[in-house]
Formats: C-alpha cells, sequence, structure tokens
C-alpha cells in the first residue's frame, strides 16, 4: 500500500435496496480507511435515472447509519470535491473527455449496433476472440470530423496494443494485462453521455481515490480502467477486488436467498453489529469470532486477505452470530429493541414500563436467535397456552403421567413456589419419574413447551394465581 494518506470509496448504485454484496464492500473500505487513520468517501453513481429508486439516496445513507459505517465525504456532509452525485459531475466528464480527445487518446466510432452484433457473431464463428476491429481508427482526422456533422458516434479508447500494463491488487498481488488481448472500449454513448467506467475513472482521479476496492466481478475491466490511468500519466491505485458473495450451493447470492437484502435482515430482526460481524469473518480467519467493530478494526489483516473468487453465504452461521451478539449486549438493549416487535404482536406491550419489559426479556434472551424470536418466544405470557396430550407423552410415558398428576394437583393451591418445589421433587423420590421428567410437565403446564426459563422463573413472570389457574386447566386434560 502507497505510503500517501489513504482514501477509499463506497459508490453504490441507488436502483435498488442495499444488499449484503455492497454492504461487505462498504464494510471493508470502512475497515481499511479505520485501520489506516484514511478518508472513506460516499459516491453515489445515479446515472441511470430510469432504475434509481432511491435518486437522493436516503435509504443508502439511513443504512449506513443503522450500520454504524460512518463516512468523511460525501452527501448531506460535503467535502472538498463536491458534488457527490454522478449524476451532477457531468461537466467534470466533460472536461477529462476534452483532455482525452487533444492528446489523441480516443477516436469516434460511427459503427451502428447492428453492425458491431454482425461482426462480433462473425468472429465467434470463426473462433476469434470478439474484440472491436478499430474500423473507425482508419478514419483520418478530416474524414472523421465530417462525418460526425451528420452521423451519430461514439469515442473509444485508442489502446496502445503492444503495451503490458500492472496492477497491484491486495488479494492478487501483481497482475499484469497484455493490452493485445483487449478491445477499444468506448467511453461515451451515442447521446454523449459517459460510460460507468470512464465516469468512475475520473472521479476516483478528481477525489484521489488510493486503494479502489470492488467486486471480484469488476476484476476483468480493470485492464480498461488502468489503460485510462495510462493514458493522462495518472498514478494508478491500488486495488482490492473483493470475493463474489454466492449461496451454499455456490451460485451467485440473488434475491431469491433469504438475507440478500439488508431490509429483509433488519425486519426479521438481525442486529447491526451480527451482520457486519458475520460479514468480516466470512473468507478471513480470526482467532475469535464474536468481535466488535474496534476488535475488528484491530484483528484484519489488509497485508493478506483471501485471494479466493467466491465466498459462501451461510444464513445458519449469520443465525449463530447474531445469538452470540443478543446473549452478548445487556439486557435493557435487547429490550428496547425486541419492543416494536412485541408491541405489534401483543398491544399490551406499549403500556409496559422499561423496567417490566427488561424483567420478562431478560427470562428469555439467552433462547433468541434473532430479535423476532421474542414474540414467540413470551407467546405463553400474553396467551392462555393450548395444550395437546399426546405431545406431552413423547416426554413422559402415560405410567409417569399418571405419577405426576398428583403433584400438578397439589400445585393448583401452592402459595410459596419454593415449597411446591421441594415437596414435588419429595413425592417422586423412590418412583419411577425423574426430576427432569417432572418439571417438564410442570414446565408444559405452564408455557406449553416443555424447554424454556426454570418453574422459579415462570411463576416470577406470570404470577401466583396465573400458575395455578394454568396447573388446574392441564390437571383436567391428564387421564
Amino acid at each position: 500500500m502507497s505510503e500517501k494518506t489513504l482514501r477509499v470509496r463506497f459508490a453504490p448504485a441507488p436502483t435498488g435496496m442495499m444488499h449484503l454484496g455492497n454492504i461487505r464492500t462498504a464494510l471493508m473500505n470502512y475497515l481499511i480507511a479505520q485501520k489506516q487513520q484514511g478518508t472513506l468517501i460516499l459516491r453515489i453513481e445515479d446515472t441511470d435515472t430510469e432504475r434509481n429508486f432511491d435518486p437522493k439516496a436516503e435509504k443508502i445513507i439511513e443504512d449506513l447509519t443503522w450500520l454504524s459505517l460512518d463516512y468523511q465525504e460525501g452527501p448531506v456532509k460535503g467535502g472538498p470535491h463536491v458534488p457527490y452525485f454522478q449524476s451532477q459531475r457531468n461537466d467534470l466528464y466533460q472536461q477529462e473527455l476534452e483532455k482525452f480527445i487533444s492528446h489523441d487518446k480516443v477516436y469516434r466510432c460511427f459503427c451502428t449496433t447492428e453492425e458491431l452484433e454482425k461482426k462480433r457473431n462473425r468472429q465467434i464463428a470463426l473462433k476469434q476472440p470478439p474484440r472491436y476491429d478499430k474500423t473507425c481508427l482508419k478514419l483520418d482526422k478530416q474524414a472523421s470530423e465530417t462525418k460526425a456533422q451528420t452521423t451519430p458516434f461514439i469515442w473509444r479508447m485508442k489502446l496502445d496494443q503492444t503495451q503490458q500494463l500492472t496492477i497491484t491488487d491486495l488479494s492478487h498481488g501483481k497482475i499484469t494485462f497484455d493490452l493485445k488481448n483487449f478491445s477499444d472500449f468506448p467511453i461515451t454513448r451515442q447521446n454523449g453521455t459517459v460510460t460507468f467506467m470512464f465516469a468512475n475513472f475520473v472521479d476516483d482521479v478528481l477525489m484521489e481515490v488510493t486503494c479502489a476496492i470492488r467486486g471480484e466481478d469488476h476484476l476483468t475491466n480493470t485492464a480498461g480502467q488502468a489503460a485510462l490511468y495510462t493514458a493522462m500519466n495518472y498514478t494508478i491505485p491500488t486495488f482490492w477486488h473483493l470475493p463474489i458473495l454466492c449461496n451454499i450451493e455456490g451460485k451467485k447470492l440473488s434475491k431469491r436467498d433469504f438475507g440478500f437484502s439488508l431490509r429483509d435482515l433488519k425486519a426479521a430482526g438481525y442486529l447491526p453489529q451480527a451482520i457486519l460481524n458475520y460479514l468480516a469473518l466470512i473468507g478471513a480467519s480470526f482467532k475469535e469470532e464474536i468481535m466488535s467493530m474496534e476488535e475488528l478494526i484491530e484483528a484484519i489483516d489488509f497485508n493478506a486477505p483471501s485471494a479466493t473468487g467466491q465466498i459462501k453465504y451461510d444464513v445458519e452461521k449469520l443465525r449463530w452470530v447474531n445469538h452470540k451478539w443478543i446473549c452478548k449486549l445487556p439486557t435493557e438493549t435487547i429490550a428496547q429493541l425486541t419492543r416494536p416487535y412485541l408491541e405489534a404482536a401483543y398491544p399490551a406491550v406499549a403500556t409496559f414500563s422499561e423496567t417490566q419489559l427488561i424483567g420478562l426479556v431478560g427470562h428469555i434472551q439467552k433462547e433468541m436467535i434473532t430479535l423476532e424470536d421474542s414474540v414467540k418466544l413470551l407467546a405463553f405470557y400474553f396467551t392462555d397456552p393450548v395444550y395437546e396430550i399426546a405431545t406431552l407423552e413423547q416426554v413422559v410415558s402415560a405410567e409417569k403421567l399418571a405419577l405426576i398428576k398428583t403433584i400438578v394437583h397439589d400445585a393448583t393451591t401452592f402459595t410459596d413456589p419454593q415449597v411446591l418445589l421441594d415437596t414435588a421433587k419429595n413425592n417422586i423420590k423412590g418412583t419411577i419419574v425423574s426430576p427432569k421428567e417432572l418439571f417438564s410437565v410442570l414446565r408444559y403446564a405452564l408455557m406449553a413447551s416443555t424447554h424454556g426459563p426454570s418453574i422459579h422463573e415462570l411463576i416470577e413472570m406470570l404470577g401466583t394465581t396465573t400458575c395455578q389457574k394454568r396447573f388446574n386447566n392441564l390437571l383436567l386434560l391428564l387421564p
């Protein structure tokens, strides 16, 4: 990495919701900027006006804020290289294009789409690599200018095909491109606007980006980027091509895969800390797996990142990381985060004090995988359980249930939880009933589940009267 002050950019297009792929790109930009005391720029690549879903980038900024991925320059914050929306930078692109024209680095191309397609198909039929054949480069300057008066054209980059260009990539090391294997690529469209590649190059130059971090799928156009820098004697930045996120089957992650969209994960109750922690873990190796952002910044090694072309997204591992973070955070925080889910399912929660809600959530916190799980785990508190004796008999035999029935009967009039439990344990001594089976039945009476908080905790949560009632309800169903 150059000794020059690090400047990186996250440059999403506002054509859809943020997804795990571009979040991981944003995260790596953030981590390297923090690690090296550099600057993170947010730049919005909004030139596709027809597909712009979020034209002011409000949702992008909202998502980055939720993730605590703070940038130093960009929309809202400003900076020395305004504007930070590509749609507002056309004059800057035209100025740079004029430099390329005046330095004879580009030429007009008048070939139609149909003509280009015919040439391509013929080359493929002859088993030749499909490349532009430089037809329009053969026109002299006067002929090109005359034809431009009446015929639509684009500007193409004039590659020196005797040249070899070398870039430095953090994952792959030195990569050399032989330009004889590349085609003179377009840098404008027929309407005069510049291509994505040219706009991206101009912005990176003017914003003094020193390291361009992007997906492995952009590696193929890096030769063109390097050619643009070299043509004007600009310093080529360091690149870092991140592995492509794939599903378990090895296919590129798509909208069909759960968790592809950040909004889906957020709605399902995944924590921002867990999402970022997980995205930092995949494709890397750390001694510890559950780490705060500060710990990630300290632990990550940008001198030896993964060189693999793809990494697999495993939702089960993400669920595990999320569970660990739910257990790690203070109960007060988790209670506050679960309140919207619980209020939506159980309107009465809106009247609960903070202390009351903390008391409830504290009993289920270690059982939660996502925040949304709080609804299911606390269902027994808000609604009377529905019993199925067949379910109970899968855990305790009918013979043992008959012995436990007497204990359940006594429980319908208990007043002291400890006396209830001590008496119950004494009553099964010397019988075929184990303490685990006994407490499974008592727990089932209180919440229609054999797994969950302890009997003591359940009595504390529900209160004596409710517990007596539920013991009685189960007793009525026992054979």
